[in-house]
């Protein structure tokens, strides 16, 4: 499939059309696709995910403001923490399928780049800042919320599970909870972290992230998962509940 049959099917699934596809191209194109390619280093999405980051926080913050009066700044830059963190937005973008419409170098292809949390990540905050430069604010937004501050309640689930699942660990009389760096993957300029947070010695979580403390959230998110599976953890907080 050609590269524009490419660009018009994700203009379909997400129901907005450029005037400008260069810049939905450029969304899409990683790094490693344009280095490979030997195309001007600007013509990756790594400028239009800067922008497409701060488009975002000032949705989601208008968002949250309005939704949430009682709430005091610490409790809402912690949800929209919540909301706009690698881990949900690597999420959102699953939902939209983009990993299957990036442009991808030989390399991430075959490590398994079109489902990295980091890599989604990015290319939803680069589209979102390819679509506020083609059309501006409004339709920006009206795709933020529909696909990526569509379901807060279930998104709230990534808040700080790192305190969480400690106070779950406390609670049981535990105190051996450790994160272990397991695996750095890709360039130095460009790297993804895997951790694993282990109990007693025993791994029990696995994520991964640009940095080590999105990694560890991701891994503590498993753990959760896991323990509650076991019937070990029970939520009582609505903000973290998995």
């Amino acid at each position: 499939m050609s590269v524009k049959d490419n660009m018009d099917r994700f203009q379909q699934r997400i129901g907005y059309s450029y005037r400008d596809t260069g810049l939905l191209k450029k969304a899409l194109t990683h790094s490693s696709y344009a280095n490979e390619h030997h195309m001007d280093r600007h013509d990756n999405n790594e400028r239009l995910e800067f922008l497409g980051d701060a488009v975002l926080e000032l949705i989601s913050s208008d968002l949250l403001f309005g939704r949430f009066p009682g709430k005091q700044e610490g409790e809402l830059s912690k949800l929209r923490a919540s909301l706009v963190c690698e881990p949900s937005l690597a999420y959102s973008a699953r939902e939209l399928s983009i990993g299957a419409f990036l442009l991808l170098g030989k390399g991430e292809e075959a490590t398994g780049g079109r489902e990295r949390d980091s890599i989604l990540s990015d290319a939803l905050e680069a589209v979102i800042g390819s679509i506020y430069l083609d059309g501006g604010f409004e339709p920006a937004k009206a795709f933020v919320l529909k696909y990526v501050l569509n379901d807060i309640e279930h998104k709230r689930r990534f808040h700080d599970c790192k305190t969480v699942l400690q106070e779950v660990v406390q609670s049981h009389g535990k105190a051996s909870l450790k994160y272990e760096l397991s695996d750095t993957i890709g360039p130095e300029h460009n790297r993804t972290f895997v951790m694993q947070v282990c109990l007693d010695g025993q791994v029990i979580g696995t994520g991964e992230g640009r940095t080590k403390q999105a990694a560890g959230q991701q891994a503590a998110y498993q753990a959760l998962i896991r323990l509650k599976e076991q019937g070990i953890y029970q939520c009582e907080d609505e903000d973290v509940c998995i």
